[in-house]
């Protein structure tokens, strides 16, 4: 479906509509939603479509994932949560997953940015080397 620049617009109006002090606001969102059902404006399904695809970026931007070879303590957790924090804003949602298959170290994802110190990974850069 090709998309519009009307759609475009609307979308990222009902974007920037659905934060509250800087943090996405559940209560907009759905307040939005209900708007643009009932009132149904022209290509309102793209709209729509369009604006759910910029949603599912936006909470990606503010979730954090971080994998590690074994169980953190929660001295360190904590520790990775605050500096995260500092670098992505308080919003920043986090997930804990232990992956034995990293054999060490740790790797963190937050929207499309990727530090990974694992030593999978670095093994995999030494094969590909030589």
């Amino acid at each position: 479906m090709k998309i519009n620049k009307e759609v475009r617009q609307t979308a990222r109006a009902l974007l920037r509509a659905s934060f509250t002090d800087g943090q996405i606001d559940r209560g907009k969102i759905a307040n939005l939603l209900d708007s643009l059902v009932t009132k149904k404006p022209r290509n309102y399904l793209g709209i729509l479509e369009l604006y759910k695809r910029l949603l599912r970026m936006e909470l990606a931007k503010r979730h954090a994932r971080i994998e590690a070879a074994h169980e953190l303590s929660p001295e360190v957790t904590a520790q990775i949560v605050q500096g995260l924090a500092r670098r992505y804003g308080n919003d920043l949602t986090t997930e804990f997953v232990v992956d034995p298959n990293l054999l060490g170290g740790m790797r963190v994802r937050v929207g499309s940015d990727v530090w990974d110190g694992t030593v999978k990974s670095r093994l995999e850069r030494l094969a590909n080397e030589l």
